[in-house]
């Protein structure tokens, strides 16, 4: 089994849940199970075929981060920027911890070029979304085509487990 957009996705939902408590009820952050579930059709994304969305931070329809199998999207006051995540690196996940009191916070990833491209994340509990989210992506690049064949068997069994 290959790294395909439905193995890269299955895996990260799986990192996200592993680390973020319960309720996943936060005000900007959300993961999804499918494309279906994401509910902010006014942003016009264009994805490729096979792509999934995986976790967004939409505070508006100017300001969000959008994680998909495929690229990492972010608009700052409108300004859209987007980086596809292969050879890329994590830097830093600012005051995600929420220790200034600020709401929301920004990661950011070397892009492979060199470039920096940063990404909004909420703070307190529903940081672990976009973190692990942005995380399990670049990091499963060192990933076999094996180790995705276990962590996906893995991932399967616990979904039919509990009866998902």
């Amino acid at each position: 089994m290959s790294k395909t957009d439905k193995s890269k996705h299955n895996i990260s939902i799986a990192s996200i849940k592993r680390s973020t408590m319960k309720p996943y009820d936060f005000k900007w952050t959300k993961f999804y199970e499918s494309n279906s579930d994401f509910p902010y059709s006014g942003l016009n994304l264009s994805l490729a075929e096979n792509e999934l969305i995986i976790c967004s931070t939409v505070v508006d329809s100017e300001n969000y981060s959008i994680l998909t199998s495929q690229k990492l999207i972010t608009s700052e006051n409108g300004t859209e920027r987007i980086g596809n995540l292969v050879n890329a690196k994590d830097k830093g996940y600012g005051d995600f911890k929420g220790y200034k009191d600020d709401l929301l916070t920004f990661g950011i990833v070397e892009l492979e070029n060199g470039t920096e491209l940063k990404y909004f994340i909420e703070t307190g509990k529903a940081s672990m979304i976009m973190i692990h989210g942005v995380r399990t992506l670049i990091r499963m690049q060192q990933m076999t085509d094996k180790n995705i064949e276990n962590v996906t068997r893995i991932w399967n069994r616990k979904n039919e487990q509990s009866g998902k």
